[in-house]
């Protein structure tokens, strides 16, 4: 599963597969092993999000998850590329846009069928189709990017 963070207003993605190397070592304070580097963060809850601050550099962090927020808030996640993916493992049934294609927030954009039910995945905010990674009947696991907006 992967998250998207906003760090000083640029997205970044975030792999729950690497929080492993994550420890709180005191309430607000987590010990960070990253390329074979340690670094301490200090979270420090503020009224829009919260900040980090490592090695005395402070950066604003928003954590988002586009299935909490309206319709209208959605169409204001960020700016840069952001990949869409399978929430759940499945199967391709169909892929709705093209590259190039423009979409709105809610636009449908791959229909991917898991344990009998169709999901279809939509654009959280307006974009421009960059990249289609699967194709109709691909079988994708949970967090594989299926599209890629601009």
């Amino acid at each position: 599963m992967k998250w998207q963070i906003l760090v000083n207003d640029n997205p970044v993605e975030i792999d729950a597969d690497d929080l492993g190397a994550v420890r709180q070592v005191e309430p607000g304070v987590y010990s960070v092993l990253l390329n074979g580097e340690s670094f301490q963060v200090r979270v420090i809850p503020t009224q829009g999000g919260i900040s980090l601050e490592v090695n005395d550099r402070r950066f604003t962090a928003e954590v988002i998850d586009p299935r909490n927020a309206s319709r209208k808030s959605r169409a204001t996640l960020g700016t840069g590329r952001q990949n869409v993916n399978a929430l759940m493992p499945g199967k391709v049934v169909r892929v709705l846009v093209h590259e190039g294609d423009v979409v709105e927030p809610g636009s449908g954009l791959v229909v991917v069928e898991a344990m009998k039910m169709q999901n279809e995945m939509k654009a959280s905010r307006q974009g421009r189709v960059v990249e289609v990674r699967v194709r109709d009947g691909d079988t994708v696991v949970a967090g594989e990017a299926l599209v890629v907006l601009e």
